[in-house]
């Protein structure tokens, strides 16, 4: 793989690759490295379909012809597996905005950055579509009920099932029928991004970029915009939604005349049916793939999900009180959209610790609670690039992460942690304490730290102190 790019480099540059480093990707089959000579960078890819490639580096020159900011690309391999892009740097929109998210409150920078990025999209979408011919999309499906029953099948199997609910596999299949018709009967005339999301957009300087744009197809406007506004990680509150949704229809008003109020509504039906298929995904990818950021996710798409009951029982009535029914299960409680104050008086804390240095005292004097032992994941400190990171550090996320070692462990930690959780609330049990011990107390103790403090704030919206004592960090949730 990587004998392939660096040939294909030399072939672009007439030089050889000083350096090659392999980048994560979260829920891609395609493998991207950072590749560079000199003062030249580029993004090298090794994808696992021809077409699929194809479809992007096609895509790319042809918005790339309306002035629409994606990445350039350079080169690509005579068998189309692999080619050269552009290398756009390291920040993502998702990255940029990571304070707000964390503190459910997006700063006026964060939220220009939002509506600037949201502003871009009708330009793809109608000018995209402009002299575009659709058969070169990778998935050149039109938008039908067969299709659309598809993902709704995906939501069945990977996710819905999962929950142990007892359901009436007719009247689902009814209402997913009704539903995918309706969605259906929207003009679809437009380029439809289909995975329109911060993290797929590249900040540059405060200029947004757009890249993974290679599953593209014919579609209507409103798939987009439900799946960047209501993406489940973002969380963002109702007001800001509805800024988002403004500017985004003000932005369409350049192209087409647009009736605000018939545009919500059609929209909101696009955010419930995103919704049930990003379940879905969550399912495969968290359940099946044991990847811990779609895991996470699952909590942000379920409270989505409830807000959106009460307008969609006309439609799907069965549908509507089945998901009523799963989003009052136990394992999906959480916190109030618009109040960040938790229910519950439980507080909890979280420690990463050296096993050198003992097990971290429980000042409550209720006797501990849970402690985890992270020396069975392979260990960052013996390689160099990692001795002066912590487990706080992109790079050394990434290095655990492309193991296949940590998502198992916190798929198991995070079981155990919210039930004790949930039972601790109903109980009326004001603290709670989680420790994770390792070697040095510096990489793997303190990244799966993080990780439950993360969850377990997303979730249930409880106050977490988490300590990583041998770095002499304390953070508050």
């Amino acid at each position: 793989m990587k004998t392939e790019l660096e040939r294909l480099f030399k072939s672009c540059t007439g030089i050889m690759p000083e350096k090659i480093v392999q980048l994560t990707s979260s829920g891609s089959n395609r493998t991207y490295f950072r590749i560079s000579a000199d003062d030249f960078s580029c993004i090298g890819v090794a994808g696992t379909e021809a077409g699929e490639n194809e479809a992007f580096c096609s895509l790319a020159s042809h918005f790339s012809s309306k002035g629409i900011n994606v990445p350039r690309v350079y080169a690509m391999s005579e068998d189309r597996m692999y080619y050269l892009q552009e290398d756009l740097g390291t920040e993502s929109l998702f990255d940029r905005i990571s304070a707000g998210r964390l503190k459910h409150d997006y700063s006026p920078e964060e939220i220009s950055l939002l509506r600037k990025t949201i502003a871009e999209l009708p330009k793809i979408q109608v000018e995209g579509a402009a002299g575009w011919d659709f058969s070169r999309c990778y998935h050149s499906l039109p938008f039908t009920p067969q299709t659309l029953m598809f993902d709704l099948d995906y939501f069945k199997y990977c996710f819905l099932k999962t929950t142990g609910l007892e359901f009436d596999e007719v009247k689902l299949q009814d209402d997913f029928r009704h539903l995918s018709e309706a969605l259906a009967a929207v003009e679809a005339d437009t380029f439809m991004y289909r995975d329109f999301q911060s993290r797929n957009v590249m900040i540059r300087g405060d200029v947004p970029y757009f890249i993974d744009f290679q599953g593209g197809r014919r579609g209507p406007v409103y798939y987009d915009v439900a799946s960047f506004v209501w993406q489940a990680r973002s969380d963002f509150p109702r007001q800001l939604k509805e800024e988002l949704v403004d500017t985004y229809i003000a932005s369409l008003g350049r192209y087409r005349k647009v009736d605000g109020d018939s545009f919500r509504e059609t929209l909101r039906l696009f955010v419930f049916f995103r919704t049930l298929q990003v379940l879905g995904a969550y399912g495969f990818r968290g359940y099946f793939e044991r990847k811990r950021h779609f895991l996470e996710s699952i909590p942000y798409a379920v409270s989505n999900l409830k807000e959106l009951l009460p307008h969609i029982g006309g439609i799907c009535p069965y549908l509507s009180e089945l998901l009523t029914r799963m989003t009052a299960l136990p394992r999906f409680a959480g916190r109030s959209k618009e109040c960040s104050c938790p229910s519950s008086e439980l507080k909890i804390r979280i420690f990463s610790f050296s096993y050198r240095k003992g097990i971290p005292e429980d000042a409550s004097g209720n006797g501990g609670g849970y402690v985890f032992d992270c020396r069975g994941m392979h260990n960052p400190g013996k390689y160099p690039q990692f001795k002066e990171l912590t487990g706080m550090d992109k790079p050394v996320k990434d290095f655990l992460e492309s193991r296949g070692e940590a998502a198992p462990f916190l798929t198991n930690v995070f079981a155990l942690a919210d039930a004790h959780v949930e039972k601790y609330i109903s109980r009326g049990f004001t603290d709670l304490m989680f420790s994770f011990g390792c070697t040095g107390g510096q990489h793997r103790s303190v990244y799966c730290a993080e990780a439950l403090a993360e969850h377990l704030h997303g979730k249930y919206g409880l106050e977490i102190s988490l300590v990583h004592r041998e770095q002499g960090v304390e953070k508050k949730f």
